[in-house]
């Protein structure tokens, strides 16, 4: 059976500054475990602390840049690209660019406070 996901569920970010999240397929709006898909705008200078999470994370970049901090060094990805993070691996997401970023985010299994483990 289908499910359409009407609305997605708006869900406070952690940063700097502010950041939208919209969830679409995940544990806060669809009661969904292994995938999580949400829709990030973020502006311009957004920089959240780092993680190593236990999920993946495939990121689509639709307009600006969203940067990406790693033990190995820093990767800029352009609107038009996709970056994958695995699980496990340090990372810090940012937003250089003057226009914000806008970009979906897919975790699998589903993103969740508990398992992202955030730098303190």
């Amino acid at each position: 059976m289908l499910t359409v996901i009407k609305t997605p569920t708006v869900i406070e970010s952690v940063g700097n500054k502010p950041k939208r999240i919209e969830e679409y397929v995940g544990r806060v709006n669809s009661d969904t475990e292994g995938l999580s898909i949400a829709k990030m705008v973020s502006t311009a200078g957004w920089e959240e602390p780092g993680q190593t999470p236990e999920f993946d994370e495939y990121t689509l970049v639709l307009s600006g840049i969203l940067r990406l901090e790693t033990a190995d060094g820093i990767q800029d990805v352009f609107a038009g690209q996709a970056v994958i993070a695995p699980a496990g691996q340090w990372v810090r997401y940012s937003t250089p660019d003057d226009g914000g970023a806008e970009y979906v985010a897919i975790c699998q299994p589903a993103f969740s406070p508990a398992t992202v483990h955030r730098d303190s």
